[in-house]
């Protein structure tokens, strides 16, 4: 997930956000259209208004061919976090898979749908104004009109993340019936097309001089490096299988009150646990925080006696928390768990936390599985079976 996203309000019902990268965009194209226009027209305030009004109008078709996604996943059952603008266009973030072929087909095309609707209409606009609406306008809505066009073509390319690799995914998904099988290939053919795009990318640059190719380089390697995680992902929900929350995780963990200073933490029994990292609660249980010892050892000693652990913990990631109930392979998906210092947070109806999995966990409970053993033992302290042969028994050497 993309951090630093400023939060823009609610569209339909979904949280939007943009991150910081997206004023390169608009930048960007404000620019190359702007520089379009000066070349037909002659350079003018009015022109570079114009410019950047059809720069935000891309950014505006980004988010509704992104909101089309959503809204349609909503509608399936699907849980969506938010859609987010950023330099190389947007996502939505989908808090979970689709459940059946049917509903990823429709998810996937309602994007490029929405896309190519709004081109039919930029340029049915751009026609009925003609030059009554001003040259410029009218070059403008026809630019939009093609970059609507190129985005809904491009994301039906044939490979994951895009549009067009989802859409290999639900048909492979609807004729084998293996949801694995068929995201493992639609990442696959998302490397493909992400390798193929960087060296289209570079030839452009290199053989044409054309400062393009780096844009369809920056695709390129947007491409390759989601496709590889995503086949790592479809690995992982592989070895987990079924296996929930509440089979691999630390039952009743140990817990620090964020109304605690870092004293009463260090003088407290949970000082003396072997654990490394901590969820920290507000009163009434609620996981607000994570605290780690490195967190504390990287705090200068004067300051233990008089910090609080609320100022010392890192916030708790929303995609931290999960249902009992939950696939850990969902889970852990969509949360970062370092060794020693980030924990995955099972909570209750109430939000109240109820177990923990950390790093550890998950390769214990990837070993194991594959193992065909229960992702944790039933009894984590017990010991090795002694030694068969009886104590009475005689021992010869020849």
């Amino acid at each position: 997930m993309l951090r630093g996203i400023i939060p823009l309000g609610h569209v339909a019902g979904v949280r939007v956000g943009a991150h910081w990268s997206v004023l390169a965009t608009l930048g960007l194209f404000t620019l190359l259209l702007g520089q379009s226009l000066a070349d037909a027209n002659g350079s003018s305030i009015a022109g570079w208004f114009i410019a950047a009004l059809g720069a935000a109008g891309l950014l505006a078709a980004l988010l509704a061919h992104e909101l089309a996604h959503s809204i349609v996943a909503r509608r399936n059952g699907v849980r969506v976090e938010r859609v987010v603008l950023w330099l190389l266009g947007g996502v939505s973030e989908l808090g979970a898979e689709p459940k059946d072929p049917r509903s990823d087909l429709r998810i996937a095309l309602a994007g490029p749908l929405t896309s190519l609707a709004l081109a039919v209409g930029f340029f049915g606009v751009a026609v009925v104004l003609g030059t009554a609406g001003g040259q410029s306008v009218t070059y403008v809505l026809v630019w939009l009109a093609a970059m609507n066009l190129v985005l809904a073509l491009f994301n039906l390319l044939p490979g994951a993340p895009l549009d067009g690799g989802r859409v290999l995914r639900a048909i492979i998904w609807r004729r084998t019936g293996d949801q694995l099988h068929a995201a493992a290939t639609a990442a696959r053919s998302g490397r493909g097309v992400g390798i193929g795009l960087l060296v289209l990318g570079g030839a452009e640059l290199v053989l044409i001089g054309n400062t393009g190719g780096i844009w369809l380089m920056l695709l390129g390697w947007f491409v390759t490096s989601t496709a590889n995680a995503e086949l790592a992902v479809a690995g992982l929900r592989h070895r987990l299988g079924d296996i929930t929350i509440r089979d691999a995780m630390t039952q009743e963990p140990v817990t620090v009150p964020a109304t605690w200073s870092v004293a009463e933490l260090l003088r407290s029994p949970v000082a003396r646990t072997s654990h490394h990292a901590y969820p920290v609660v507000d009163p009434i249980g609620r996981p607000v925080g994570v605290l780690s010892l490195a967190d504390l050892a990287a705090l200068p000693q004067s300051m233990r006696a008089t910090a609080m652990v609320s100022a010392v913990a890192r916030p708790l990631p929303e995609g931290a928390r999960a249902n009992e109930d939950e696939l850990l392979s969902a889970a852990a998906t969509r949360a970062v768990l370092r060794p020693d210092a980030d924990l995955l947070v099972a909570v209750d109806s109430l939000g109240r936390s109820t177990g923990v999995i950390t790093a550890a966990d998950l390769v214990l409970a990837c070993h194991r599985s594959a193992l065909g053993l229960p992702p944790r033992p039933a009894d984590p302290d017990a010991r090795p079976a002694p030694n068969p042969r009886r104590a009475d028994q005689e021992v010869r050497y020849a």
